[in-house]
């Protein structure tokens, strides 16, 4: 497909596109998971961890809006049933437990999660540019280290 950038039309690939919509909505997901449960941490240490991955996530996420919108192209936002789903997961386990074990093994559900299904995406959208693929591998290594990181705390 066919965009303008700086008054030149440049061809953008239908999987780039594709791939960094995935990774922005995975990216929106993982502050809106973060952001239900940082305030039932207690360890100052696992809050800090939590905010910082957090930042690190809303990076990485204003990266791809940059480029999206330099394509042209919209945004993604995690799907409906996505955001429910997860909301229901993590307000059943947290009544049960509040406790700073139940929140990182939340996290690193959803981490988990989020690593297969990028890699997922990063298989189905191989054409997708260089550009896009670093973003997403960038994206998988920010989950694996919050998941790595919260080992302590389960």
């Amino acid at each position: 497909m066919l965009r303008m950038r700086a008054g030149k039309e440049i061809m953008v690939n239908s999987d780039t596109v594709k791939l960094l919509q995935e990774c922005d909505a995975g990216t929106k997901m993982a502050v809106r998971s973060i952001n239900e449960v940082i305030d039932n941490v207690r360890n100052s240490d696992m809050k800090q961890l939590l905010r910082e991955s957090r930042n690190h996530h809303e990076k990485l996420g204003n990266e791809i809006h940059s480029l999206l919108n330099e394509y042209g192209m919209e945004e993604k936002d995690p799907t409906p049933v996505a955001k429910g789903m997860s909301w229901m997961k993590t307000n059943m386990k947290m009544s049960m437990d509040n406790s700073d074990s139940t929140v990182a093994d939340l996290i690193t559900d959803g981490c988990n999660m989020g690593v297969k299904t990028l890699n997922r995406y990063l298989n189905e959208y191989r054409t997708a540019d260089h550009k896009s693929k670093d973003i997403g591998t960038k994206l998988i290594s920010i989950e694996e280290k919050l998941c790595s990181d919260l080992e302590q705390y389960l």
